[in-house]
């Protein structure tokens, strides 16, 4: 019996999982990353031969940060330093025998979202708000890709922002005012010193008022009909969040259509389920 892998690969953390060839989960491991890229290519592959249990591998889907180079598979996401132009692809199907394909995290976030969700939406939009933030879009079920491939970058707009301590604002990109630098779990350890699950509810409605303006930034840009939202900080504010953020955004749109906008419902593990469902489908152009 033949199975499929799914491996998340975070700034944080590993999270790798097989699931049959129906789609039912066999097992899942979690790991925290290391300083080492020898190092966390070893725990990988020491996951896979977990989770696989000695089972014929048909296909392997991998979510992680950007920038990449998905067709070649060459992978240098910003938040992991020790990961430069690594040949991920290269490395994977030499030791596993087995086709393998990797995407921006919030491309296979959003690839996953939409299939495991069974959507039918013309323009569809994903967010993800963790230790970094960004975004991918499927237009009619296929990722939309920018100038010679290139990932859209939806976390590093500017906007019009309210922050009680704009002077700590930086991104990890280089650039001052990105939105990730207001909204992402990073971000909002250096605005305001500790972890999202402590902010206070002050504090709270800025990061809603902020994400309520990039909302909109994507909203006129790009007239979805359907914006989902993930990762462990829009889980941390919940609903709460998500409503306020989605009042800002309809409150400054004249123009377009305010798409609708939800929380999802896979938690913390959209990029994994998207990582198994690539897996499974194989990616294109």
């Amino acid at each position: 019996m033949s199975c499929y892998i799914g491996l998340d690969i975070g700034g944080t953390k590993f999270m790798v999982a097989s699931t049959d060839l129906n789609g039912k989960i066999l097992r899942r491991v979690r790991l925290d990353t290391s300083s080492s890229l020898e190092k966390d290519l070893d725990h990988l592959h020491a996951m896979i031969g977990e989770v696989s249990e000695g089972q014929p591998i048909a296909g392997i889907g991998a979510a992680i940060g950007g920038p990449l180079d998905w067709k070649h598979g060459i992978v240098s996401p910003l938040h992991q330093p020790a990961w430069r132009d690594v040949p991920l692809k290269h490395i994977m199907e030499t030791r596993w025998n087995c086709p393998f394909f990797v995407d921006v995290d919030t491309n296979v976030a959003a690839f996953g979202e939409y299939y495991l969700s069974n959507l039918n939406v013309h323009k569809f939009v994903y967010l993800t708000l963790s230790t970094g933030m960004g975004g991918g879009m499927l237009v009619d079920g296929k990722l939309d890709r920018g100038l010679h491939g290139a990932h859209p970058e939806m976390g590093h707009q500017s906007i019009a922002y309210r922050c009680q301590y704009p002077h700590r604002l930086q991104c990890e990109c280089g650039v001052p005012d990105c939105l990730e630098a207001l909204i992402s779990g990073n971000g909002i350890r250096r605005i305001y010193q500790k972890p999202a699950e402590q902010l206070s509810a002050e504090e709270w409605d800025e990061v809603a008022y902020n994400l309520g303006q990039g909302l909109r930034n994507i909203a006129t840009l790009y007239a979805p009909d359907l914006i989902h939202i993930g990762g462990g900080v829009a889980v941390g504010g919940g609903e709460k969040l998500i409503q306020a953020a989605a009042l800002t955004m309809r409150d400054h749109l004249r123009l377009v259509p305010p798409p609708e906008v939800r929380l999802s419902t896979f938690g913390y593990d959209t990029a994994l389920w998207g990582a198994l469902t690539l897996a499974k489908q194989g990616i294109s152009d």
